[in-house]
């Protein structure tokens, strides 16, 4: 084991050199200096033990332990106080020293003692500094690896979103490709809600809510047979109530999925009327939320304008007009009136 480092400033030689020597014997390895000035200069943080004198010429001994403080080395300073100044040595303890000893040394046993602790002191504090530094190295360790393993899990996390929806979605679309009749209906009420989501400057998390139910808006039509929507002419009675489960078996399916439990809302009730006489729950007015009002537009219009087995699609300025005429009953007013706007924009656009 290395021997514990000792430096001791004092400008009396006899003193000094006495203490050099007992330390010496004790088996310390002893760094001497004049003064406090050169005590600083040869004070690093190997030294286990400072011992200063307080009276010296330039820095006193106070001074120097104020600068020793400073280096925050964690080094034990013991002062060596001559006869009649013990207020120096209550001084010396309210400046953060760890002992004093009176000279000229009389009792070379409690001498001992009084170094030997100082020294343990310096041991327990080097080792609580390892630790703390220690221990601080492995938290930030550990809160890196547990930020990796949180972004792994979101990535994987939304992975899983992207694969289930995407699964959803193409399922979605081959039951639409066997029906000429409602090919593409899904793309294109996602798009139309989207442009009137934008229109109404939806943020963003209600942009992605919006489309990822117009996505699976019709997912119950792969649990109801609806097959019969291909036949000309209405629906009967019968036809028409299995019909109108598709939007509650549909929310019934996602309701397990934990990332889509806003979308619940808009796929459950994206057949609802503003003047509820919409189904399946026969909801009106506010109990239907802006998202599910702009959803009910998308859908309706791009069932208005495409071709149905049992009607003639609607061209634009009918759809416009059906959409006028059925504001303030079946849709929101103001979700037709941006919608509306935006049609009608892209039709001079594309005219032009």
């Amino acid at each position: 084991m290395a021997k514990a480092k000792i430096l001791i400033a004092d400008d009396d030689n006899l003193v000094r050199d006495s203490l050099r020597k007992i330390l010496t014997m004790f088996g310390y390895q002893v760094v001497a200096c004049t003064s406090g000035e050169k005590a600083l200069a040869a004070l690093n943080g190997d030294f286990d033990l400072v011992i200063l004198d307080i009276n010296m010429p330039g820095l006193d001994g106070f001074e120097t332990l104020k600068l020793i403080n400073e280096r925050d080395y964690g080094i034990p300073v013991i002062f060596l106080t001559g006869a009649g100044s013990m207020e120096y040595a209550v001084k010396a303890i309210n400046l953060g020293a760890y002992d004093f000893i009176p000279k000229p040394l009389e009792d070379l046993d409690i001498f001992h003692i009084k170094v030997k602790r100082a020294v343990e002191k310096r041991i327990y504090v080097i080792r609580e500094r390892a630790y703390k530094e220690n221990l601080e190295i492995e938290v930030r360790r550990k809160t890196r690896e547990l930020a990796e393993k949180n972004r792994l899990l979101e990535d994987y996390s939304d992975d899983l979103e992207v694969s289930t929806l995407n699964t959803m979605l193409t399922l979605q679309t081959a039951l639409e490709e066997k029906d000429t009749y409602t090919a593409g209906h899904t793309s294109r009420v996602t798009f139309y809600a989207l442009q009137i989501g934008q229109a109404l400057r939806l943020g963003e998390a209600d942009m992605v809510v919006l489309e990822r139910a117009c996505k699976v808006h019709d997912l119950g039509k792969l649990v109801v047979d609806v097959s019969f929507i291909q036949k000309p002419g209405p629906l009967s009675e019968e036809e028409w109530q299995l019909m109108k489960k598709h939007p509650e078996i549909g929310a019934n399916i996602i309701t397990p999925l934990a990332f889509m439990q806003h979308e619940i809302t808009l796929v459950r009730h994206h057949h609802e009327r503003l003047d509820g006489k919409g189904y399946p729950c026969g909801l009106g007015g506010d109990e239907l939320n802006l998202l599910t009002r702009v959803i009910t537009v998308a859908d309706s219009y791009d069932a208005m304008t495409s071709k149905r087995s049992y009607k003639q699609n609607m061209n634009l300025k009918e759809a416009i007009a059906e959409l006028h005429r059925c504001a303030g009953s079946q849709f929101d007013p103001e979700i037709v009136r941006v919608f509306v706007e935006v049609i009608e924009a892209q039709a001079k656009t594309g005219a032009s």
